[in-house]
């Protein structure tokens, strides 16, 4: 297949809070090639990553990510290997590339899996997939009691797991923290498994982290995610030689596998957890993946947005018996919940099945992207770089 064309589509919800709700707005790929259309997802800031694409070139090392896409042949998996090599290599030196690249990815083995009428997964490797436990992924409210009502909504859904994240978590006190996750292990009962996401709240301060680690034991937290910024490995490897028992999972800001696998070789993280929609695509979270199999890490998907960026999370891990849980987001925005006709759901057994319909097993809402596309025109000297496509 020869790729036509490769169309971005910047959509929003009406108005954006100030929140960690990463569903409010969404940056869409579609790669079109030989009557085949494949879509994919950027989890990425949507302007930035849409001047990725078409900025002109600066030197050599920072080209547009566009530059090397029309015309290229696409045929198997290698060829999406080696057409993100040359993005890599061409666009290292521009902002957010990677993350504009990650979206393009995952397009192209959606396209290539329609092509071959057959799941993503199946293309990965020939082992059958294997169902994910999911845990509802939510925010912390923005006190104990708005808490404790998430959580009861959380625990009313049925998920043996919910992960609390984010808001004001560790940005306060430790009694500040100690009340907040009363509240949600309150409200989600005993016998739910719970996680926290501290958003990167202690930056590489490892002390101030270890000062929170007795109160998530004594409330029988699985794991702490994300207690220090991307990069900060000598924090999270003090962390984790002191946590006890409660795991520690990381990664999801990582840009390139490389980074990826420094969680797992210099950070040891218990659980390695990185985003299709930003580390390279399918192609870089599966070898992520099948590193963290080998090292016996266990390895999660990082999904906050659509049902889209969620099928393409489980991909990379499909068969990966050893990695069991999925994240999976339980309230999107309106427009999270648009996007995607069919879905991922969670099954009557309580867990979620990778899709077997070929590409992604997703089908993309054109009349949801057309009630939330964001009108962008981007012009130099005069010359029209990109606006906003149509459907």
């Amino acid at each position: 297949m020869r790729i036509d064309s490769v169309d971005l589509f910047y959509v929003a919800m009406p108005t954006i809070l100030d929140i960690g709700d990463g569903s409010q707005d969404a940056l869409l790929v579609r790669v079109q090639a030989d009557g085949f259309v494949g879509w994919g997802e950027c989890e990425a800031s949507p302007l930035t990553s849409i001047a990725s694409l078409i900025a002109p070139m600066s030197h050599s090392a920072c080209k547009p990510v566009g530059a090397n896409l029309l015309g290229a042949t696409i045929t198997d998996p290698a060829d999406i290997r080696a057409l993100g090599e040359r993005v890599r290599w061409d666009s290292f030196d521009l902002l957010q590339a990677a993350h504009t690249w990650s979206g393009i990815d995952i397009a192209l083995w959606d396209l290539l899996g329609k092509q071959r009428e057959v799941p993503v997964h199946e293309l990965l490797g020939p082992e059958p997939a294997q169902p994910k436990l999911p845990y509802a992924s939510v925010l912390f409210g923005q006190d104990p009691e708005q808490t404790l009502s998430i959580a009861k909504e959380a625990a009313a859904s049925g998920f043996a797991a919910v992960k609390f994240g984010w808001s004001d978590f560790g940005r306060g006190t430790v009694a500040e923290d100690i009340e907040q996750l009363a509240a949600a292990r309150e409200g989600i009962g005993e016998d739910v498994e719970f996680m926290v996401d501290a958003a990167m709240a202690w930056g590489d301060d490892a002390v101030s982290a270890s000062k929170r680690m007795k109160s998530l034991h004594d409330f029988r937290v699985l794991f702490l995610e994300e207690p220090f910024v991307p990069g900060a490995t000598r924090a999270y490897r003090e962390l984790a030689l002191s946590k006890g028992r409660v795991g520690i999972a990381a990664g999801e800001g990582s840009s390139s596998y490389e980074a990826a696998i420094s969680m797992i070789d210099d950070a040891g993280v218990d659980y390695v957890q990185v985003d299709a929609g930003r580390v390279g695509g399918i192609t870089e979270a599966f070898r992520v993946a099948s590193y963290a199999a080998r090292a016996g890490v266990s390895y999660i998907n990082h999904t906050f947005t659509t049902h889209l960026a969620l099928s393409a999370s489980l991909q990379p891990f499909a068969f990966d018996a050893n990695s069991g849980w999925c994240e999976y987001p339980l309230m999107p925005s309106s427009l999270a919940q648009a996007l995607t006709i069919d879905g991922v759901p969670v099954g009557a057994d309580g867990r979620v099945r990778i899709p077997e319909a070929p590409g992604l097993g997703v089908t993309i809402s054109e009349e949801a992207i057309r009630s939330h596309l964001v009108d962008v025109e981007i012009s130099v000297d005069g010359t029209r770089l990109f606006s906003s496509p149509r459907l």
